[in-house]
């Protein structure tokens, strides 16, 4: 084959061979960006390069009730905030919506009255573990380096480093009036921060295996998944004052409205604790077992998230899960300054809606 020949059929085929690409790539939809309306529900999932390995998750029941159940794509959300990542857990203040980004070792801000993103902020590393809100920060538990960043909310800089490790990368962190609280051992340890100090004041022996950490009616509240326990520490005494069993491998907790909210990843049932009686008086079908997922209590209702199924929504006056959205999205939700705020870990975004328009 002559030097002329050999170059007409070599282009031809890297022409030919590159040709599905550039046709696959001009019909992509472009990517929605912050502080936009989206058109659309997210795809499942990152692109493959970007997705973890692991084995397909089980399909979640949902909730049996007839009616209860509807599509994620009736949803359009107020806005939706590109952070690329993955956004995961998220924390209420006055003026805004706080985002952590475990593979960008970030936090994000988002204002509620703009709807923009705020420059990220540089972390610990590795995220984990829930956000929680005190003392005029965000404080962030890091996997990566065993810290918990304090954030300072005007200025959006960390302040302070406390060598305080997660015993979890799915668990919690809690503030109290007076301090900030997280499980640091698996052996069964709950830490006290000094917010003055920015150390650790006080360790606390908790069961083995706790994981989240809330905070309500002048207590912390740890969830312990292999014992389906609820634990109550006293904050004026740091001392252990209750047991309470609840349903099946309860990691992710909330407070709210008298009471102590669990989401079981066992059954996929919600517990609900009354905070006076310490004792369960429901478990709420929800359909929504397995790992990951959260729970928030906001806008009068209780709001769980998960894979597969994004939101369900709880009315605390039947005790019923009367709401449940299915489809692609979600990991962590709130919901607060007339929204609900849901993080789609695998989409790279959080969306926020307005659940008058459900």
């Amino acid at each position: 084959m002559n030097a002329q020949r050999f170059l007409q059929v070599s282009t031809f085929l890297v022409v030919g061979a590159y040709a599905p690409f550039l046709l696959m790539k001009a019909q992509q939809p472009p990517e929605a960006t912050q502080g936009t309306p989206a058109a659309q529900a997210p795809t499942d999932g990152p692109p493959p390069a970007q997705r973890k390995k692991g084995p397909p998750r089980p399909p979640k029941p949902g909730v049996s009730t007839p009616g209860v159940k509807r599509e994620m794509t009736t949803i359009t959300p107020l806005a939706v905030f590109t952070t690329g990542g993955t956004p995961d857990w998220q924390v209420v203040t006055e003026d805004a919506v706080w985002v952590s980004n475990g593979p960008t070792n970030t936090l994000h801000r988002m204002d509620i009255k703009t709807n923009q993103l705020a420059d990220p902020i540089a972390v610990g590393k590795r995220p984990c573990s829930g956000l929680t809100a005190g003392f005029g920060s965000v404080w962030v538990p890091n996997c990566g380096d065993k810290t918990v960043s304090r954030v300072d909310i005007k200025t959006n800089t960390v302040v302070a480093t406390i060598a305080a490790t997660p015993a979890e990368s799915e668990g919690g962190i809690a503030a109290s009036d007076d301090a900030v609280w997280l499980v640091t051992d698996a052996t069964g340890k709950l830490s006290r921060i000094d917010p003055k100090t920015n150390t650790v004041a006080a360790t606390i022996d908790i069961p083995a295996g706790s994981a989240s950490v809330v905070y309500g009616d002048g207590a912390v509240w740890v969830t312990t998944p292999k014992a389906n326990m609820l634990t109550r520490v006293d904050v004026k005494t740091n001392k252990v004052t209750d047991s309470i069993e609840t349903g099946p491998g309860p990691r992710f907790a909330t407070f709210g409205g008298g009471a102590v909210w669990t989401l079981n990843q066992g059954d996929g049932t919600v517990s609900r604790v009354d905070v006076r009686t310490r004792k369960v008086v429901a478990n709420i079908e929800c359909g929504i077992p397995g790992t990951g997922g959260e729970i928030a209590y906001g806008l009068g209702h209780v709001w769980a998230t998960a894979f597969q199924i994004p939101i369900t929504e709880i009315d605390p006056a039947t005790n019923t899960a009367i709401r449940q959205w299915v489809g692609a999205g979600g990991d962590s939700i709130r919901a607060a300054h007339g929204s609900v705020w849901l993080s789609n870990l695998r989409e790279h975004n959080v969306w926020r809606i307005d659940p008058s328009k459900f």
